[in-house]
């Protein structure tokens, strides 16, 4: 339905408490502070306690979430979830998210396009919003991905962290969203990469939750020009350019690809949020902790307009251009 813009109304995210660092990494497997930081640029990860769950993280970051926007759980009638770590195979874990926060009207369901998450769940928020469905979404980010690496196994375990980050969105009318809102965005997948980038356990195949595995040299090859894709996409459908936006908040996966990245676009380095080297990559969970840095520090502002990008396995890959 034309005429409607789902425009952002509050950010908010969440981080277990627990931090491991480089340091505290290397008494455990044979790596270094020096050799991360150099591959990775990561410093250090935060780690779910014992019984802190990827539903405990997300409502966290939702409630946070709506109080920055100044509504009620009961104003949402939309929850979408990006995560790769439910609590259970089923129910959603959005839907233990609604309960709790007390929420009974609407819907709540999960989606699955790992590190691309939460792009996926931001347009597919967008998209119900503006069939006029529905009237105000909560489109959260969530992972404990600790609970599936295999800590032995060096090249992955470095890599990941728990976190949660969460946005409200609500559609009004576009005349009245003077720009603001999401304008654009674009989404792919290339299942012939699944090997590259996955988990070696399912319910229907081996019956546990099993481990994260990945060719890391292969998935580096392919970032950059997938990202760069869809990125393209965004600025030809808009007719924005890397001068012409204010931020560029990519999926915090390794420094180095959100460097090459940034280079090949022409995208100015001052106007790179990062929060890799704090993080780690919370995989779904990245790109709404990163805009929550940005807005709780002053950087992000209303009218300022702001670049996403992830890509995750599938692969998966996408893109958003939106006015704050």
């Amino acid at each position: 339905m034309s005429g409607i813009r789902s425009v952002t109304r509050g950010i908010g995210s969440y981080l277990p408490e627990h931090i491991l660092t480089n340091a505290a990494l290397s008494e455990r497997i044979d790596t270094s502070d020096e050799w991360i930081v150099q591959r990775t640029g990561i410093c250090q990860r935060h780690i779910a306690a014992e019984g802190e769950y990827t539903s405990h993280l997300g409502l966290v970051a939702a409630r946070r979430a709506l109080e920055d926007a100044g509504m009620d759980a009961q104003d949402i009638d939309l929850i979408i979830l990006a995560t790769s770590t439910p609590d259970q195979t089923f129910p959603a874990t959005s839907a233990t998210i609604q309960a709790e926060l007390g929420i009974t009207q609407g819907a709540a369901f999960d989606v699955q396009a790992v590190c691309s998450g939460f792009v996926f769940a931001l347009t597919t928020a967008d998209a119900h919003l503006r069939t006029g469905a529905f009237r105000r979404a909560l489109v959260i980010g969530a992972e404990t991905f600790s609970r599936i690496l295999d800590w032995k196994d060096r090249g992955t375990c470095v890599l990941f962290g728990d976190g949660a980050g969460a946005m409200v969105l609500e559609a009004i009318p576009e005349s009245e969203a003077n720009g603001a809102g999401v304008l654009t965005s674009h989404l792919r997948t290339d299942g012939r990469h699944r090997h590259k980038l996955y988990v070696d356990g399912g319910p229907s195949t081996t019956g546990t939750a099993g481990h994260l595995r990945m060719e890391g040299r292969e998935v580096f090859k392919h970032a950059v020009g997938m990202i760069t894709d869809v990125i393209e996409d965004a600025f030809a459908a808009t007719g924005e350019s890397a001068e012409t936006i204010d931020w560029f908040v990519p999926h915090q996966a390794n420094r180095r690809i959100i460097d090459a990245s940034a280079q090949k676009l022409g995208i100015a380095p001052e106007k790179v949020v990062v929060t890799v080297d704090k993080h780690g990559n919370t995989s779904a969970a990245s790109i709404p902790l990163a805009l929550d840095v940005a807005h709780k520090d002053g950087r992000l502002r209303k009218g300022d307009l702001v670049l996403i990008e992830a890509m995750g396995g599938g692969f998966t890959w996408g893109s958003a251009l939106l006015r704050w």
